[in-house]
């Protein structure tokens, strides 16, 4: 499978709003806490990155799209949609992506 592939699966995935905004929360979280790891120094913040991060997104996955989360199969790809789902809606370019990967 090639990225540009996995990509099409990953945004089919995401069908659901509701699981799209969990994993921004999620994501957000994670960044977060591992900036406030950074400067504190404190290794629990490290802990709870990817648990706020994986927690949401994969909550969102059961509840939502009753669908098997792609971190499973495609860990890096995964974490890499992620952040790049997040950029394409933040810069308003998502509904547009999403029409296009249809």
């Amino acid at each position: 499978m090639t990225y540009p592939e996995f990509w099409r699966r990953y945004l089919a995935a995401h069908a659901d709003p509701r699981t799209r905004v969990l994993h921004y929360l999620g994501s957000s979280l994670a960044v977060g806490a591992l900036v406030a790891g950074g400067i504190s120094r404190d290794w629990r913040w490290l802990v709870a990155a990817p648990v706020a991060g994986y927690g949401l997104a994969w909550f969102g996955h059961f509840a939502f799209e009753h669908n098997r989360p792609e971190t499973f199969g495609h860990p890096a790809w995964s974490l890499v949609s992620d952040f790049r789902m997040l950029g394409l809606f933040l810069a308003g370019r998502l509904k547009k992506e999403l029409r296009h990967e249809q």
